[in-house]
């Protein structure tokens, strides 16, 4: 039996970042990856560019049953931290908007870095093992691999992720090993995830699928994001969709204001006004997507009117669709599309300055298995460099 101070499981961000942090003091540290290769989540972020942290980042940016939780650890290692590491490596980067920095050439180039990092701190990194089963013995842990191997460890850190995106390996086996070992798990969900919508809104919206909206802002449950928003074939998604999707919960409305640039009411007033013989469906075309402008016009039964044609009430009515349009979607299209799980390891069990288990020494989870999720934008990578790090002075 092969024995290491600290066995890392999953070779993420998170695990990459912890192991590297824990070689550097000395420990004999494995790194374990069921995959044929390391950071699969890195590679395929950002459109391959790897959008790896936010500028703007702080504890406010992540959701949780625990909202302070995750202070400690985004305070000792901060994205400000991690771009200097980057820097260090000498590789060029962006802001591309709202504080999201991207690689100029390749997510890989992410990869490498943290590789190197793991090298240089003398890190066992082995691929293609699949882990069996967990016990604990005395104070260590025993694990099992397929191929018939045990290890023995002193420390054991669960960086397995979530559910999220399965076709690239995503399991349960983080949330199993809690539950072995007597954690509580807050109900995981897919989260930065499109809308789906029912048949009869689909039908009614098939027109369309493509059309994207440059600035709403979609609210839910007392959050709100302004960003862009796109009309998809299933229903709707982009940015501002993806963020409130991890507010929503099944039966929810959303509101979605169309043109939050100003108060529609007050302008289709003044364009009656002073566009009398304009039509309805061309004067909102100046504000929305003239598909979309159709759309509403012909739903409230105003096409092709006269803007002096229009009461009140129908001036009322166009401009509460566009800055209030509201809608129940049916459901989201899951872990296939979900760039994270929401919910996760109850942070309740877990030590935030040290991240071991409070009642079971030597067992320690970070990153995404945990019930932290950030926003879109950088933030879960920013949570998995802050508590990997933060892991890795401990384990």
């Amino acid at each position: 039996m092969e024995n290491f101070d600290s066995v890392i499981i999953g070779a993420g961000a998170a695990g990459l970042m912890c192991a590297s942090e824990a070689g550097r003091r000395r420990r004999k540290v494995l790194l374990l990856e069921k995959s044929k290769s390391v950071g699969e989540k890195i590679r395929i972020s950002g459109g391959g560019r790897c959008n790896f942290t936010n500028l703007y980042c702080s504890h406010k940016n992540y959701i949780s049953e625990n909202p302070k939780f995750a202070i400690s650890a985004l305070n000792r290692y901060t994205q400000h931290d991690f771009i200097n590491l980057v820097k260090r490596h000498e590789i060029a980067y962006h802001e591309k908007t709202l504080g999201q920095l991207f690689c100029d050439k390749s997510s890989q180039q992410i990869i490498d870095m943290l590789l190197k990092e793991c090298e240089d701190s003398k890190v066992s990194v082995r691929l293609n093992s699949n882990v069996i089963k967990v016990n604990k013995e005395g104070n260590r842990f025993v694990i099992n691999l397929s191929e018939g191997m045990a290890i023995e460890c002193e420390s054991l850190v669960i960086a397995t992720g979530g559910l999220s995106i399965p076709k690239m390996g995503a399991t349960s086996f983080g949330y199993d090993i809690a539950r072995q070992f007597g954690l509580k798990i807050i109900e995981p969900r897919a989260a930065l995830v499109p809308f789906t919508l029912a048949e009869e809104n689909l039908k009614n919206l098939k027109d369309l699928s493509g059309v994207s909206v440059d600035d709403v802002v979609a609210k839910c449950n007392g959050a709100e994001f302004r960003e862009a928003m796109l009309f998809t074939h299933r229903g709707l998604s982009g940015p501002a969709i993806l963020q409130i999707s991890s507010y929503w919960k099944a039966g929810d409305e959303i509101e979605i204001n169309l043109y939050p640039k100003a108060e529609m009411l007050a302008v289709l007033k003044d364009k009656r006004t002073n566009l009398p013989k304009r039509e309805v469906q061309g004067v909102i075309a100046e504000f929305l997507p003239k598909r979309l402008a159709e759309y509403l016009t012909s739903n409230l039964k105003v096409y092709g009117k006269k803007m002096a044609d229009l009461n009140n009430q129908q001036l009322i009515s166009l401009a509460s669709v566009i800055n209030k349009w509201r809608i129940v979607p049916n459901g989201t299209e899951g872990y296939r599309t979900a760039e994270v799980t929401a919910g996760g390891v109850d942070t309740g069990e877990i030590s935030s300055k040290t991240f071991e288990c409070n009642n079971i020494k030597g067992l320690y989870f970070i990153g995404e298995v945990l019930d932290v999720t950030g926003h879109l934008g950088g933030f879960n990578f920013q949570w998995a460099w802050s508590s990997g790090w933060a892991a890795g002075q401990f384990v």
